[in-house]
């Protein structure tokens, strides 16, 4: 199991896309196979339970309410940005996990990350999506119900991976492969080095150039008339062509540090010839 965390965002949209796989519709209802595990206050906050028939549109208004109530919320640097969104994907040869065992592996994650507290019912706002085959994401706002900022633990990285294989083992899935020892890196390394770090989701310039485009679309979309409409769309677009181009780099750095097949020098062919 490989725990990625994303690069946060002002709006849980692309997260949610991201998650489902599909882009997002104000008719195509989520059941709750989809939608597997959420925070625990919002059985109480829907008590008839009507976010059973939500939308992929109503759980991304859901998630990113807590910013629109406290417009003045923000990080201890001052970054609003308050969309948490992490993933994690279990080996191809994994077997098929139930829907109790994602809510489980959701709950771990979530209290990991510190954004469920157990107990408290006022925190975050979470859900949790099993969409997608051997994948499960998790989105979060990061704003508490009482307009409080929370920070999640400054190495949520190493516990996201703690816990990740404390789930391997008490699931009896395969463990990810170890590390290999570091060695000396090869031009073609360097290369892809740059390559991943340009399109590094977390501090990359091309992350941050895609952050503050969409937060000037959500700003644009919320002005009145429909060229605001049409100019936040095609903002949002920009924004996406952004996110393939990551993509597309870090693939690129992947074919970079790919072990190639080295032919026969062709000497020894020549050598192996005159010798028959």
């Amino acid at each position: 199991m490989i725990p990625r965390l994303h690069q946060r965002t002002h709006t849980p949209h692309d997260p949610l896309e991201a998650a489902l796989g599909r882009p997002l519709s104000p008719t195509e209802g989520l059941t709750e196979h989809t939608i597997i595990a959420h925070w625990p206050g919002l059985d109480y906050f829907t008590p008839d339970d009507e976010h059973k028939s939500w939308t992929s549109f109503e759980w991304a208004e859901h998630i990113e309410e807590a910013l629109l109530e406290h417009p003045f919320a923000a990080s201890p640097d001052d970054d609003r940005r308050a969309i948490l969104h992490l993933d994690v994907r279990l080996h191809p040869d994994d077997r098929e996990l139930t829907g109790p065992e994602w809510a489980e592996v959701a709950h771990r994650l979530a209290r990991t990350t510190g954004i469920e507290i157990p107990g408290k019912e006022s925190g975050c706002r979470w859900i949790a999506v099993q969409a997608q085959p051997k994948r499960l994401d998790l989105i979060a706002n990061l704003i508490h119900l009482d307009g409080a900022w929370h920070a999640p633990p400054a190495d949520i990285l190493r516990r996201l991976a703690d816990q990740a294989r404390r789930i391997e083992q008490d699931l009896g899935l395969i463990p990810a492969r170890p590390t290999t020892q570091p060695t000396a890196p090869t031009a073609s390394g360097q290369l892809a080095s740059v390559l991943t770090q340009l399109a590094d989701e977390q501090a990359g310039p091309l992350a941050t150039v895609r952050g503050l485009v969409e937060h000037t679309a959500h700003r644009i979309a919320r002005q009145p008339g429909a060229d605001s409409t049409d100019t936040a769309h095609r903002l949002e677009l920009i924004a996406r062509r952004l996110h393939a181009i990551q993509q597309d780099l870090d693939t690129t750095a992947a074919h970079l540090v790919q072990p190639r097949a080295v032919a026969a020098p062709a000497a020894a062919r020549r050598t192996a010839h005159r010798s028959l």
